[in-house]
């Protein structure tokens, strides 16, 4: 069953119980009013979010958004999101930190945690999701039934919030699945292709934030001119073809391509697919994303599965996921990979800890950490990455500053240099590199890394070579040339003054590794060392206690690197294009997890890249569960921190790479260009 019979056939039997639902909470309404009690103010908030959002549901329909004005949109808009703001956030009941403050420690964290699943009811209505909605008016009615009946302890109120949250049918995960990957879902397929984009209002209708970034990305790109919509698109559209052609994967048996990308690029992304058209690929729409309200409202509830997960939630969710798999395997198995859009220029975020939050137990990390492991497997049953590829690429947003126009502009054209060429000048340092025992990687200016990382013994060094000559295909911009070092050998420390990476500015960020994992590690976000080992532990390694070392690299992008320092915005950029400005080291997996026994071969001298695999991932061979970390986090050390790299053959000659911020290797001098021009 395709996605719309399915979801159609979901919402017709939930049409008589969400009617039944919204007529009992509308009594309960007014009863809710006139009690008293500590859980009345949050009672009658949810009772508020259902009915409000109920009488949307009667007036909203395909133009509904045409028929208001630009200025009544936006207030809604605003108004729906209001309590999450910063400003506002501290006395919600989403923020864990005041739920436990009114309920005490456990209560607290559930009401929040339940109080979070009604801040998602409007975009269930938005995307006409009857069954979600019954199930979360069922739930509210359940707990006021349970409240009333003076069962207002954790356990009774909890027993209710465990079966809510365990009561997803195997229908409605298929649902899920298909919502995500089918193509006969095309609701903001339909906003993309077929909205007037000169009209703003268009932006409304995903039922997601709207701030000044997807309205003002959306105006920029209605003036931008239509030949350079052409070229950056024509471009990403050869990256993405390129990349099934370099590593010999066969496109013609692909059908779809998850598009990826921000509110507000939507003139971009429309004639993207129109050039996947050609190659006989649908688009699939539904990873859009909006700017987040406030990253310390997700940050507080990253770990709220804890409250239901142990070791049957866990068995039972590795069983769903491979039988809803096999339901959906004719469209997984259609499946081509990702074109992906990386937002930037958002403010840097440095989380505040708080003990409110919910945490996973060393038991449930290593849950989470099976169920991850087992639904990669089963992916790779139906979308293997030996058959499969991706695109991604990196714009601003209006929120860097004054200078957006510009910054995009320059980006843009970072994004456009001629990967042919810079894939020349690259095998010159692939050439040198692949004499190296090890590589010696030294900081200066304050920087303290230190760190010699251990190369792989090439057998054959005539047809077989240790580094990718990464150019502009998968991973857009140009400019880096990466292995998987041998674990082994690989000690010393990696120290950045500051780096965003998943989301978090880290700052005075220091990895020491033995044996090309990391053993001790610290950062200087928080007020004392404890908090800043538990962050890098939380939100680095998670849910690992340590993390192998699974790629070296060294950036050759001195263009994106200037352009970085004459707009000021290098704590900005994504590590998309910082990796390609430096050396970088990336713990976790390495870049050829899952497809370790897949030959690549590299595009100027045609050599196999036999560095493949380390001595972790070579676990997959005995026991799969030990061998891959779900993880893969690049680390970027900039040129200005950088004293040298140097290739340490076997008998001891040091060849430099890199020697005070600038190429050393004949036939490199092109990259240190940028660099003398700009006066670094």
């Amino acid at each position: 069953m395709k996605f719309l019979e399915l979801k159609k056939s979901i919402n017709e039997k939930a049409i008589p119980k969400y009617n039944e639902t919204i007529v009992q909470i509308k009594e309960l309404q007014k009863e809710i009013e006139a009690c008293e009690g500590t859980f009345k103010p949050v009672l009658a908030l949810i009772a508020d979010k259902i009915l409000k959002a109920d009488q949307f549901k009667e007036e909203y329909n395909d133009n509904y958004f045409k028929h208001h004005d630009l200025k009544d949109l936006e207030k809604f808009n605003q108004a729906i999101y209001a309590e999450i703001q910063a400003e506002n956030y501290e006395s919600s009941y989403a923020n864990p930190a005041y739920a436990v403050a009114q309920y005490g420690d456990k209560v607290g964290q559930l009401i929040s945690a339940i109080y979070i699943g009604y801040r998602s009811y409007f975009s269930h209505v938005v995307n006409f999701d009857i069954n979600e909605l019954a199930k979360k008016n069922q739930l509210f009615l359940d707990i006021v039934a349970s409240m009333k009946a003076e069962k207002k302890d954790y356990d009774s109120l909890f027993a209710i919030y465990k079966d809510y949250s365990l009561s997803t049918s195997l229908e409605e995960k298929e649902l899920s699945m298909r919502e995500s990957l089918d193509p006969d879902n095309y609701s903001f397929g339909k906003i993309v292709m077929e909205a007037d984009l000169s009209d703003i209002r268009y932006l409304y209708q995903y039922g997601k934030y709207i701030s000044e970034n997807e309205i003002k990305t959306a105006q920029f790109l209605n003036k931008y001119p239509e030949e350079k919509i052409l070229k950056l698109t024509d471009e990403l559209t050869k990256a993405f073809i390129r990349g099934f052609e370099l590593s010999k994967k066969d496109l013609s048996i692909k059908e779809t391509v998850m598009i990826v990308y921000n509110l507000g690029q939507e003139r971009i992304v429309r004639q993207l697919v129109k050039n996947l058209e050609n190659y006989n690929l649908k688009p699939l729409f539904s990873r859009a994303s909006s700017t987040v309200v406030n990253k310390q409202y997700g940050y507080d509830h990253r770990f709220d599965s804890a409250m239901i997960l142990d070791e049957e939630v866990a068995k039972k969710q590795i069983s769903d996921y491979e039988i809803i798999s096999e339901n959906c395997a004719e469209i997984l198995t259609k499946y081509a990979g990702v074109v992906a859009f990386d937002a930037f220029g958002e403010k840097p975020f440095s989380p505040k800890s708080k003990v409110e939050n919910l945490k996973l137990s060393e038991e449930q990390q290593k849950l989470s950490q099976q169920i991850g492991i087992a639904r990669s497997q089963t992916s790779q049953k139906y979308m293997p990455r030996t058959e499969n590829s991706f695109c991604i690429i990196g714009f601003p947003v209006p929120e860097i500053g004054p200078k957006f126009e510009e910054i995009f502009e320059a980006t843009s054209e970072i994004n456009m240099i001629d990967t042919l060429h810079w894939e020349e000048i690259q095998q010159k340092l692939v050439d040198v590199m692949d004499q190296a025992n090890y590589v010696h990687v030294k900081g200066k200016n304050g920087n303290k890394t230190d760190i010699r990382v251990k190369m792989q013994k090439l057998e054959d060094p005539s047809k077989q070579t240790n580094f990718v000559n990464c150019g502009a295909d998968v991973n857009i911009p140009v400019g880096e040339v990466f292995t998987s070092p041998m674990l082994e050998g690989t000690n010393g420390i990696l120290h950045v003054k500051e780096s965003f990476l998943n989301n978090i500015t880290f700052k005075e960020l220091e990895l020491h590794f033995k044996d090309g994992y990391v053993a001790e590690y610290t950062c200087a976000n928080m007020e004392n060392d404890e908090e800043n080992k538990k962050l890098i532990q939380e939100d680095l390694l998670f849910p690992h206690k340590t993390l192998p070392l699974g790629e070296f690299a060294i950036g050759t992008n001195t263009p994106a690197y200037i352009m970085a320092k004459k707009f000021d915005i290098l704590n900005l950029l994504p590590i998309l294009i910082v990796e390609k400005m430096g050396p970088h080291f990336a713990i976790g997996d390495t870049c050829f997890s899952w497809e370790e026994d897949f030959a690549v071969f590299n595009p100027i001298d045609g050599k196999e890249i036999t560095a493949r695999e380390n001595t972790h991932s070579a676990k997959r061979k005995t026991n799969i569960q030990e061998a891959y970390t779900n993880c893969h986090t690049d680390i970027t050390l900039p040129y200005e921190d950088l004293d040298f790299i140097t290739a340490i053959t076997a008998d001891g000659k040091e060849i430099d790479i890199i020697r005070d911020g600038r190429f050393a290797v004949p036939g490199t001098e092109e990259l240190n260009q940028p660099l003398e021009e700009f006066g670094v």
